[in-house]
């Protein structure tokens, strides 16, 4: 137990920034988790004579304009938002990993077949690409999954299939191939392994990008329908108060939204420090 705290201890002193976004990311997981017991009233508990209230002590960050309570929002809101962004990028990297491992052994025509299909779904950018799904599917939970996850699996399927590229020639792979190893032994015992620092990088990349998407989806009437507690809906709800005065609408779903993806954009750069072979970190 001693080994690890001082070993904790070290990783703060050392990486003061990662400590401040892991702790971020640590503290709104259990937010997320712990949301019934921290929030004061239910997510879509409307108080009609507190309707548009300020901050104070009764309301921490005030209320809409139906009466319901922001801070209790925005603490359901993290439940939907980090699932949102974990289910997602989870299901990209089910489909993206796999298929970048068997496109990188594939013969070259299959190879070039289906990169310039990847090609043509980078085309597009990928929060359009985004919202012209999410408009063709229609809006709800899944449905966001569904499309952050789709617009996602080709970063891991490219950057999956060039590692696998550069990894097949080396020596210690052809070692393996003459002792008679089949494909699937060498992906799963020498190919993915050597995957996984990048891959584990750009989840967490991708984790913040899937929070603003689904902001943004929710934002713009494609995403988590009201009254729905989520981020981006609750700050498209509240733009439309923000010049008559009432700023805290959406003021406060905007800020974690910033706090929470730069925590995971803090993560994201130490992890690719430390996982860079050329560089030496100490922990």
């Amino acid at each position: 137990m001693s080994i690890i705290i001082k070993k904790v201890i070290n990783f703060c002193y050392y990486r003061p920034i990662a400590s401040l976004g892991l702790f971020i990311l640590i503290f709104f997981t259990f937010v997320g988790i712990f949301a019934p017991l921290i929030a004061p009233y239910g997510p879509i508990e409307m108080i009609v004579k507190d309707r548009l209230s300020p901050p104070s002590l009764e309301h921490w960050m005030g209320t809409d304009h139906l009466g319901m309570d922001i801070f209790s929002r925005v603490v359901y809101s993290t439940r939907i938002d980090l699932f949102i962004a974990v289910t997602s990028v989870s299901l990209a990297i089910v489909i993206g990993v796999p298929l970048g491992a068997l496109i990188g052994y594939a013969p070259k025509k299959v190879d070039e077949i289906v990169m310039r299909l990847i090609d043509g779904i980078n085309a597009f950018p990928m929060f359009i690409l985004a919202l012209i799904v999410a408009a063709a599917i229609g809006p709800g939970l899944k449905n966001v999954i569904f499309v952050v996850a789709f617009v996602n699996f080709p970063s891991y399927l490219r950057l999956v299939r060039g590692q696998v590229l550069s990894i097949k020639e080396m020596q210690f792979i052809e070692a393996a191939e003459s002792v008679g190893n089949g494909y699937l032994r060498i992906a799963m015992l020498h190919i993915l392994p050597n995957t996984l620092g990048p891959v584990l990088v750009l989840a967490c990349l991708n984790s913040a990008w899937a929070i603003l998407t689904a902001a943004g989806l929710s934002f713009l009437g494609v995403g988590i329908p009201l009254p729905q507690p989520e981020w981006g809906a609750m700050v498209s709800a509240g733009t439309r108060y923000a010049l008559s005065g009432e700023w805290w609408i959406a003021f406060f779903p905007g800020l974690i939204i910033t706090i929470v993806v730069l925590s995971l954009n803090l993560i994201a750069d130490t992890l690719q420090e430390i996982l860079d072979p050329k560089r030496k970190v100490r922990v």
